[in-house]
């Protein structure tokens, strides 16, 4: 029986070291194993949280647009080892948190959401979004 090939899951410092290169530690480190990643040799998954967190410090404490934002985390999202079972969501979300001025998480719900999947909330953001939802 052939074992399950091994899948990292990446902490938001490892990606804002990688896209940063602010570290003269850390950003080497980052580097070399987000090359493995973009070329398929290591697989790797970015969960959303994760891209929520990125996008919230690159964006409050970096100070960073949100076009070069949506960009950096769609590159690497992109990479031939990324294998986010959502990923198609994720981007998705990443278009409507670009074109909008609704939190990323909102844009997360709205692309995730679906005919088997109603979004509840009592944000009208959804609404924009073109969420599935049903009200309470």
């Amino acid at each position: 029986m052939k074992l399950p090939a091994k899948v990292y899951l990446i902490d938001t410092n490892v990606i804002l070291r990688y896209l940063l290169g602010d570290h003269a530690e850390f950003s080497p480190k980052a580097e070399s194993f987000m090359l493995d990643v973009s070329e398929g040799t290591k697989k790797a998954e970015i969960m959303d949280v994760i891209i929520v967190e990125c996008i919230y410090v690159m964006e409050k404490y970096y100070r960073i647009p949100k076009s070069e934002i949506v960009g950096k985390l769609n590159g690497i999202l992109n990479f031939f080892g990324i294998v986010n079972p959502g990923k198609s969501e994720v981007l998705e979300a990443l278009l409507k948190y670009e074109d909008s001025n609704i939190d990323i998480v909102d844009c997360i719900l709205a692309a995730y959401s679906s005919n088997s999947k109603i979004v509840i909330s009592f944000d009208k953001d959804l609404e924009k979004l073109k969420a599935i939802r049903e009200p309470l």
